[in-house]
């Protein structure tokens, strides 16, 4: 049995910190303050992904299917390995087309004297024949937890994941959270079926993979065999910051495709979501595996088509 918790928090205050995400190491920092070494120990924590709380359509691949009003603020069913990733995309790609989609995928930015931070809401304009003069966007944090097996730490408890502070400043009463939703399941309980009827894959780093790190006991990785690189890989120089020390970290960076080579794409699946590589346990080494015959961008293609004969 592979336990794994899914969190959804919503942001109360301003945030310091990454525009895109909060890394893992940041949301296990101010859990680990809450439980007692051994669970602390055994803790393994995604990045947690800035999830806004609007309207929004299931993509194809997912169990269910049509509209949801104020899809991100909340949990959604998880029965298919493609439900696992509805909200780990930063793009957040449900978000309906009959809204501005990139307004409300933006977090309004906030100056502090020397600091940049990011708003928990973002409010919006009515016409003046609505009911209501303004509507607000409020700004939600999703994240997986799972233990590493020697601990039954998963699930944590509603009482450990309520009020986080998370990001920069938290002495300063930035990153003020509180827990929305939480969910388990058993992640060898899912239909793995459109990952396994597929005759080629393709893997989609979801968040950093580490190469280096100048953090204590860390291990020095290759490119792993099973990546099937054809035009060469980015990589992002990144840290880890524990207390007052900085640590530099080298990585592949996230966002980009790479073939796959394994032959058991179901296992690598299962892997992808509990992240691989050093640093693991702070978020780092997420992917998601792809039939290598599916856009990751679904319509782009014909998009691009499209344009071309019109250009013609």
């Amino acid at each position: 049995m592979t336990r794994v918790q899914e969190v959804l928090l919503q942001l109360d205050g301003d945030y310091l910190g990454h525009p895109y995400f909060v890394t893992g190491h940041a949301v296990f920092t101010a859990l680990a303050r809450r439980l007692d070494d051994a669970a602390s120990k055994s803790l393994q924590v995604s990045n947690g992904v800035f999830v806004p709380g609007e309207y929004g359509s299931y993509p194809d691949a997912h169990s269910q299917s049509g509209g949801v009003p104020y899809m991100g603020a909340g949990l959604r069913p998880v029965e298919r390995y493609e439900d696992l990733f509805l909200f780990r995309d930063a793009a957040q790609r449900w978000l309906s087309d009959t809204r501005p989609r990139d307004a409300h995928n933006t977090h309004p930015l906030r100056e502090f004297g020397d600091w940049t931070g990011f708003a928990s809401s973002r409010s919006f304009g009515r016409p003046e024949s609505a009911h209501h003069s303004k509507r607000t966007v409020n700004w939600y944090v999703h994240v997986y937890l799972h233990s590493d097996g020697w601990s039954d730490a998963v699930p944590l408890s509603d009482e450990s994941l309520d009020g986080l502070r998370l990001g920069g400043a938290r002495n300063y009463g930035f990153g003020q959270s509180s827990l929305v939703e939480t969910q388990t399941f058993d992640l060898d309980d899912l239909d793995y079926g459109h990952i396994a009827d597929a005759d080629a894959h393709r893997i989609e780093l979801l968040s950093p993979y580490v190469l280096a790190s100048d953090y204590p006991g860390a291990d020095t990785q290759e490119v792993p065999w099973w990546w099937a690189v054809e035009n060469g890989l980015r990589r992002r120089e990144s840290r880890l910051v524990k207390g007052d020390d900085v640590f530099e970290v080298a990585t592949v960076d996230h966002g980009q495709l790479v073939g796959y080579a394994g032959d058991d794409p179901v296992a690598t699946a299962k892997n992808g979501l509990l992240r691989v590589g050093t640093h693991a346990q702070y978020g780092f080494g997420e992917f998601r595996v792809r039939p290598a015959s599916e856009d990751r961008v679904p319509g782009r293609n014909a998009a691009v088509r499209d344009a071309s004969r019109g250009e013609s």
